[in-house]
């Protein structure tokens, strides 16, 4: 079990039973099954706030401590431990679909002519109950199916999932298409093509992919990171990735990308990363 506090399923006092005879925990407990059921929530270091990561809609946790206001959780996506209002919690579901457009609407019936509900974004988990037309039916209304995709088809192409968050604003800790940080986006990305990712940029340098050798060309796809960011090649001259320059999800050569991030943010790129 990982002593990194992020995923680290310990709250100070009370711990997964996993972590029995592990860690000094005044309490164990086999924690609860649940989801997230708010479009968007998100996970905070602490009971009052620091914003690590945003929970999307559909997403499993397990919940250790359930309080009034807020509940310390782990997620089953990546493993991610933190706290979230306890208002966003709702009942397990066995999802059948994700999410793949950067976002869509919830309808009130299966006509796009409808005042919309809700919004989800990508990367939701749904239980598919229905199909009337265009659109699928979940727990609280309708989704166009043009924006779903089954979990047993996943999508194939991280990258073209990444370019459909272009202009999406950078948010730190964001995970949604309404605010994405730089390994939130390649998270997402791959999660989408059924690729199981850690969430944060040294947890990806450290457990995903393989590094290449020091002068290897990249390609569509690999992954470039620095210490505190990372970035995707949308071809072998073009970055694209979410960053505070910018303020955006931007597509920019690499060459610019490293020397302006060498002089004035991370340093020098610590590896160039490929998936099989």
């Amino acid at each position: 079990m990982s002593a990194d506090r992020r995923r680290l399923p310990f709250d100070g006092t009370t711990a997964l039973s996993s972590l029995r005879d592990q860690v000094a925990a005044e309490q164990f407990t086999d924690g609860e099954d649940a989801s997230v059921g708010a479009p968007i929530a998100p996970l905070w270091r602490t009971q009052t706030g620091g914003l690590d990561k945003d929970l999307i809609y559909g997403e499993p946790l397990t919940i250790i401590v359930r309080g009034p206001k807020t509940s310390f959780v782990q997620s089953g996506i990546d493993g991610y431990c933190g706290f979230t209002p306890s208002s966003a919690l709702a009942q397990p579901i066995k999802a059948t679909h994700r999410v793949t457009a950067r976002s869509t609407h919830l309808y009130p019936a299966p006509d796009f002519k409808a005042a919309p509900r809700d919004s989800l974004s990508c990367g939701s988990l749904v239980l598919v109950g229905g199909i009337s037309g265009a659109f699928a039916e979940i727990l609280g209304g309708w989704l166009p199916l043009q924006h779903l995709s089954a979990l047993d088809m996943p999508a194939k192409d991280p990258v073209a999932i990444a370019e459909s968050f272009l202009g999406t604003p950078y948010l730190w800790g964001g995970n949604s298409g309404w605010g994405i940080d730089c390994s939130g986006l390649v998270q997402i990305a791959h999660l989408v093509c059924g690729l199981r990712c850690p969430r944060d940029s040294d947890m990806q340098e450290a457990e995903f992919g393989t590094r290449l050798p020091d002068g290897a060309a990249p390609q569509r796809g690999d992954l470039v990171f620095w210490k505190g960011h990372v970035g995707m090649m949308r071809d072998a001259d073009t970055l694209l990735h979410a960053n505070a320059h910018h303020m955006t999800v931007a597509s920019e050569p690499l060459a610019t990308a490293i020397a302006r991030i060498a002089a004035n943010e991370f340093g020098a790129a610590t590896a160039f990363k490929r998936l099989a």
